[in-house]
């Protein structure tokens, strides 16, 4: 693509193409402006499409044999491992993963944090895509996608967690197509699904907040039904809230990540707004996930001076536990304070890596490595991690699919019509002559 807008391609951020006046249809749309020959020649030509269409070439027709043969033709699952991949990464990593949408939403929307709205959009489609294929995750490991409203309006089980974590996620993904729905409305030209939108833009995130809390912190409280299955490392009464606090910083880091990738890669992209803003953004959320890291640390200890479990800190899983938390916890947390003591981005980049590698690895002890710990150890089977990993890279495909064409690393051209909505709807100035009496109590700017 860069070599095409060096030839004086220019790709869609209007409605209306400057060359001829003209607005642009909705082919011209999904094809950025290009030809159908320079669309599929730019494809052709990145290297990266090419991994993408082996891993489908051979994914593609596992999920199709997972379908036709069932789950035990493609997994290891027995009753003393019935979660695998699917579920240990796709819903216990992906949805922490996740986390960005209330976070950043919460920041710009109820806290007035606006300047943070640069990499706001990319936090709520972070957001939305990760608990959608934590979802596609769900279906691949229960089947029968058909059922899926069975348990949520068929059988109530209001007394169960994965009730509570059925609904939530399915109301909040709900809130979250209304976040994003923004951006895709601005690119289709509908002001009045826009205007509304923003119109409940308050109430939408309140309920993100709610839902996210309460979801977030019952996939943890999940692992409470099985005492004695996890290792008591691992397993603690307070499993809600490490679950939850460590959400935070996760879905913080995630936007530094996804940012980062964008901004080497889709540099055409993205505008002055997001790549002028992006360094101090980054800062400041990495000094959000430093305090929401500390927090969890010090909860992690309570945890453990809780529950007494000091002894197997000298076993072989309490050397893993000290790995994970020094790898995962600690070390991002000094290199966030080096990196807002000296301003150097790069360094809360890097811990921002590292703290997403931690809580993925801490997910994966928790529902996978250290579950059934005085059993045998299972080994996912080479079918389900391929499975895994196409589901992964459809996700990626998506995610590119709709920062090429939305408005989200880059601000929209407004049309005349819109620009002269926004300046009908603008406040008109106030008066400015004040009132003899009240002239001592002018303001003073």
């Amino acid at each position: 693509m860069k070599s095409l807008i060096g030839w004086g391609v220019k790709p869609v951020d209007s409605h209306v193409n400057d060359k001829n006046d003209k607005a642009w249809s909705l082919k011209e749309k999904l094809f950025l402006g290009l030809t159908p020959g320079q669309y599929l020649g730019q494809a052709l030509r990145n290297p990266f499409n090419w991994i993408l269409g082996i891993i489908f070439a051979v994914g593609l027709p596992l999920i199709a044999y997972r379908y036709l043969f069932g789950l035990g033709a493609v997994t290891h699952a027995s009753n003393d491992y019935p979660w695998g991949l699917f579920l240990g990464f796709g819903l216990f990593v992906m949805v922490p993963l996740s986390a960005s949408g209330f976070m950043l939403g919460t920041t710009v929307e109820i806290f007035g944090r606006h300047d943070f709205e640069p990499i706001e959009r990319l936090a709520l489609l972070n957001g939305l895509l990760g608990y959608f294929f934590a979802v596609v995750y769900l279906l691949i490991d229960l089947g029968q996608p058909w059922r899926l409203p069975y348990p949520m309006f068929v059988s109530f089980g209001p007394a169960a967690v994965l009730f509570l974590v059925a609904w939530h996620v399915a109301t909040y993904l709900s809130v979250q197509i209304a976040e994003v729905s923004v951006s895709f409305f601005e690119w289709i030209g509908w002001l009045g699904g826009k205007r509304f939108i923003r119109s409940i833009a308050i109430g939408l995130t309140v309920a993100g907040i709610i839902l996210s809390t309460l979801h977030q912190g019952a996939l943890g409280a999940l692992f409470n039904y099985a005492p004695g299955k996890v290792h008591p490392l691992w397993y603690s009464s307070f499993q809600w809230i490490l679950f939850f606090c460590s959400s935070i910083p996760a879905g913080l880091c995630m936007v530094i990540v996804v940012s980062t990738i964008v901004k080497k890669t889709m540099a055409w992209r993205c505008d002055s707004n997001f790549s002028d803003n992006l360094d101090r953004c980054t800062l400041g959320l990495a000094k959000g996930a430093s305090m929401a890291l500390i927090t969890y640390l010090i909860i992690k200890l309570i945890a453990i001076a809780h529950d007494n479990e000091w002894g197997y800190l000298a076993t072989g899983w309490g050397a893993w536990y000290l790995l994970e938390m020094a790898v995962g916890v600690v070390l991002p947390i000094i290199l966030f304070a080096y990196a807002l003591r000296h301003q150097v981005v790069k360094v809360a980049r890097l811990g921002a890596v590292i703290t997403v590698f931690g809580i993925a690895l801490n997910r994966l002890n928790t529902a996978l490595i250290t579950f059934n710990w005085q059993l045998y150890q299972e080994i996912p089977h080479i079918f389900e991690v391929i499975i895994a990993v196409t589901i992964f890279a459809i996700y990626v495909v998506v995610y590119r699919f709709l920062l090429y064409r939305l408005p989200i690393l880059y601000s929209w051209k407004a049309s005349p019509q819109e620009a002269l909505a926004a300046e009908t709807a603008r406040p008109a100035p106030a008066r400015t002559t004040p009132s003899p009496a009240g002239a001592m109590y002018r303001k003073i700017d």
